[in-house]
C-alpha cells in the first residue's frame, strides 16, 4: 500500500510539472501559429495602444486612425485567446476586457465622441493591460 501511494504521489508530481510547463509554453507561444505572445504584445497590442493614446490626445482628432487602432486591439483580444495561448482566468478576463473596451472605443469613434472614446480607453488599460500584466508580465 505504501509503495502504491508513493508511486501515485510521484505520478501526480510529474503530471503537475508537465501541466505547469505546458501552461508556461502557452503563455509564450500558441500551439500551431508562428507568432509568440511576446511578439503579439509588442507588435500588435503595445504599438496600437500607444498610437491610440497619442491619437486620443491630439488636438486634431483623426477618427479613422482611432478606429483602426481600436479595431486592431479588438482583434488582439481574440488572438490572445486563440491557439492555446490562454493559461488561466485572469488572462481570459483581461482578453475579454480588451475586446469589450476596444469595441467601445470603436463605437465612440463612429459618433465622434472624444469623451466616450477616452473613457473606454482608460477602462481598457485598467481592466485589460493592468490586470494581465500584474498576473503574467515577468518582473524585470
Amino acid at each position: 500500500m505504501k509503495r502504491f501511494i508513493g508511486i501515485l504521489v510521484a505520478l501526480l508530481l510529474v503530471t503537475g510539472f508537465v501541466i505547469a510547463e505546458r501552461v508556461e509554453a502557452q503563455k509564450t507561444k500558441g500551439k500551431t501559429r508562428a507568432a509568440s505572445t511576446k511578439h503579439l504584445m509588442v507588435g500588435l497590442v503595445a504599438s496600437n495602444c500607444g498610437h491610440l493614446r497619442k491619437d486620443l490626445e491630439a488636438a486634431d482628432i483623426n477618427w479613422d486612425h482611432i478606429t483602426l487602432h481600436a479595431s486592431l486591439l479588438n482583434e488582439a483580444g481574440h488572438l490572445l485567446m486563440d491557439d492555446g495561448r490562454c493559461p488561466d482566468s485572469e488572462w481570459a478576463k483581461a482578453a475579454k476586457a480588451l475586446q469589450a473596451q476596444s469595441a467601445a472605443v470603436v463605437a465612440a469613434s463612429t459618433k465622434d465622441d472624444v469623451a466616450g472614446a477616452k473613457a473606454a480607453f482608460t477602462e481598457l488599460t485598467a481592466q485589460s493591460c493592468a490586470i494581465c500584466h500584474t498576473a503574467h508580465k515577468p518582473k524585470s
